[in-house]
């Protein structure tokens, strides 16, 4: 994380963990969990990375690594991204847009130098250079039914529709779904943007927007849940991440058989809990006494009192999902997209 972007959090009154530099709130993360879910919030997402992917071949190594179809994302779009294994398993998810003809990769911070490091494996004599921007550029969550209103504020565009983009100057507006938006910014603008975009946007921290990644079903792969998971197991494909009408890619052969076949026995569970959960915990089931029926992906405290998760389930065993092990707290579970 750039040095003067937590010191500015800081100076806004930023509370950080000790051991692993997550922003965790602004002074009162109850508070800001229920401003989440019913007004606008502003939320630094210091826990994502982002890659640059530029030059003349950039697009179509892009298209032959990830799971989506990268050749038909225009200028405006964006689209979710995966990057699986051999085995078909999710190294990596990103959000992707395009920034005139280079292309921006948005993933779990945690991930993004190994992953940076990987991909440059591949590239060979290809015409592609990977640049990280972490350092250089902010990410700002901005969601509520004011957001909009607060780009105004800021004299940023609105992109209209879902999984679209809008540009003014330097800066880029992704909007995700009604309600919220992704800003990515040089690191230079962050104290005039905080100041316009927090006349009606609350801020908060990273937690409040895991949260409202669970309420999206948005799965991110983070490194606790690294090549845990073909992507139809975390309903990936449902978001538009995964195209089964390109050309071949790292485990595509796994992740179409898959698919057709119609073997997928785990999916993507919305979790609620009375214990603390994390990404990366084991689930498990008296009914299934010989191994882990599931893991998390993503977990937050919920505005609600308790926790909230995104676990990946083996469907038949979800009605008795237990914490940890099979003598475990019993967890509530429902299907983000039931059959």
């Amino acid at each position: 994380m750039n040095p003067n972007w937590r010191s500015f959090l800081e100076s806004a009154d930023g509370v950080f963990d000790g051991e692993t530099s997550e922003l965790l709130n602004f002074g009162d993360a109850a508070a800001e969990l229920l401003v989440a879910s019913r007004q606008t919030v502003l939320v630094p997402l210091t826990h994502l990375g982002l890659i640059e992917a530029s030059g003349e071949e950039a697009k179509a190594f892009l298209h032959s690594q990830f799971t989506s179809d990268i050749n038909h994302l225009a200028g405006g779009q964006a689209q979710h991204s995966g990057w699986c294994s051999a085995k078909g398993r999710m190294q990596a998810s990103f959000l992707t847009w395009r920034s005139g003809d280079s292309y921006q990769l948005a993933l779990a911070g945690d991930l993004q130098e190994a992953t940076q490091k990987r991909l440059q494996m591949f590239v060979l004599r290809a015409k592609v250079k990977l640049t990280s921007l972490t350092d250089n550029t902010i990410l700002l969550g901005l969601s509520g039914p004011q957001a909009g209103e607060a780009l105004a504020d800021a004299a940023l565009p609105c992109p209209a529709e879902p999984m679209t983009t809008a540009q003014s100057n330097a800066v880029t507006v992704i909007r995700l779904d009604a309600s919220r938006f992704i800003i990515a910014a040089p690191e230079s603008a962050k104290a005039e943007l905080w100041q316009k975009l927090t006349v009606k946007a609350r801020p908060a921290g990273v937690p409040a927007w895991r949260w409202l990644d669970i309420q999206a079903a948005f799965p991110l792969v983070t490194l606790a849940t690294k090549e845990e998971f073909v992507p139809q197991m975390a309903d990936f494909e449902k978001i538009g991440g995964v195209s089964f009408h390109k050309g071949c890619y790292p485990g595509q052969e796994i992740v179409a058989r898959t698919q057709y076949l119609g073997k997928v026995k785990r999916h993507l569970f919305r979790l609620n809990s009375q214990q603390a959960l994390k990404a990366g915990d084991e689930l498990h089931s008296p009914d299934n006494p010989d191994q882990a029926c599931g893991k998390v992906m993503t977990a937050a405290p919920s505005p609600a009192g308790g926790y909230e998760a995104l676990a990946v389930v083996q469907s038949n065993f979800s009605n008795n999902v237990h914490l940890g092990s099979r003598e475990g707290p019993l967890l509530q579970a429902a299907a983000v997209n039931p059959a």
